[in-house]
């Protein structure tokens, strides 16, 4: 009876990390596509077939092409390794400067990794509303990782006069796509100095020096 409940859980993780497997070659075809040839000009059997998936699977992963748009978001987050940012900031929960430094560091990952699918939601999104959507929607949810590490240092970590909210604005405008192509295309930076430089100056102008 034992083996048998054993091999039952083994079989359930396969095929659970089967379906993660497919869901993420998907969601890479669709970005390669989507990226090359714009969202307009790419179909979902176009994304079946540079995924090596019948078209039926891409459906029922992610529904029509509209539900496509949440395999550019997710091709996004498993660039970003989002695992691993939490796990960084898990292990650094009573350090506010090594929390910035690893939310910097996902954000370098994701940018070197999958600038082009933020660019493409972005640019594509102004004249798709669904694609501008998905753009908003990400970057909703890192204002609210952003909001929930900043809120959980509790009032005195901040520099003073400075609340949640602007802090998150702050970090916004220092950490974004367009510095980081910047520094790498036009000035010549690695993107490990980009990720230093980054959580140096999130540290000097978000957090009080007690803290830093």
């Amino acid at each position: 009876m034992g083996a048998e409940v054993e091999r039952r859980r083994y079989d359930s993780m396969r095929r659970t990390a089967q379906a993660l497997q497919t869901r993420a070659e998907i969601a890479n075809a669709a970005r390669r596509l989507f990226v090359s040839r714009g969202w307009a000009a790419t179909t979902v059997r176009d994304v079946a077939r540079e995924a090596g998936v019948s078209a039926p699977t891409v459906y029922a992963v992610y529904g029509n092409k509209t539900g496509l748009t949440q395999a550019l978001a997710d091709a996004a987050d498993l660039s970003g390794d989002l695992d691993r940012q939490l796990a960084d900031l898990e292990a650094a929960k009573n350090d506010p400067a090594r929390q910035l430094a690893a939310m910097a560091g996902f954000d370098r990952r994701l940018y070197e990794r999958a600038a082009d699918v933020i660019l493409l939601l972005r640019e594509a999104g102004r004249a798709e509303p669904v694609l501008d959507a998905v753009y908003r929607d990400g970057r909703r949810k890192a204002d609210q990782t952003r909001v929930a590490v900043f809120s959980a240092w509790g009032k005195n970590a901040l520099r003073e006069g400075l609340d949640v909210e602007t802090a998150v604005d702050i970090y916004a405008g220092v950490c974004n796509v367009d510095v980081y192509h910047t520094l790498i295309d036009e000035r010549g930076w690695s993107a490990e100095r980009v990720e230093l430089w980054w959580a140096e100056v999130l540290a000097r102008e978000l957090l009080a020096d007690q803290v830093r």
